[in-house]
């Protein structure tokens, strides 16, 4: 069953378990993915561009999330809180720091090999963009920009 699919029967499980908060999240997740439907006039059938939008979901509520707790709500952090729990179902198993350093020692060692020269900091966005292009849905963005910087500075 696709991701898509999925996230059309939980909703309607939700529904029928009267479970409200679940029920909002999962409406809100697809609006989220009919609005980039709607935006780039194409269809997501592919898991991985459903990821993508997940994963930017949970950023707004981690954004969200630090927000509220700087401003004193913790009423509406938790409220993110449980509106993230529901959308991390969706996301497939994340890769742990150590496999992310080995991908990323990997993509390094290929510009290495590309360019005859080890990445610098000018290299930055070249090694990014093809950590993204593999890792993408598979790992934390924010941990693979953490391995980039490792390996370029060391």
């Amino acid at each position: 069953m696709s991701l898509k699919a999925q996230i059309t029967e939980d909703m309607k499980t939700a529904m029928r378990a009267k479970d409200m908060e679940r029920l909002g999240t999962i409406r809100l997740l697809q609006a989220a993915i009919k609005q980039k439907e709607v935006d780039e006039r194409i269809v997501l059938e592919d898991d991985a561009a459903i990821v993508a939008v997940v994963d930017k979901l949970i950023k707004q509520r981690k954004d969200s999330i630090s927000a509220f707790e700087q401003a004193n709500r913790q009423d509406l952090a938790d409220k993110e809180k449980a509106e993230m729990a529901v959308l991390q179902v969706y996301l497939p198993e994340r890769m742990g720091e150590a496999e992310i350093a080995a991908a990323v020692q990997a993509i390094a060692a290929a510009f290495e090999a590309e360019n005859g020269r080890k990445p610098a900091a000018p290299d930055m966005g070249k090694i990014m963009g093809a950590a993204k292009a593999q890792l993408a849905g598979k790992a934390d963005m924010g941990q693979v920009s953490a391995a980039v910087k490792a390996v370029l500075a060391g």
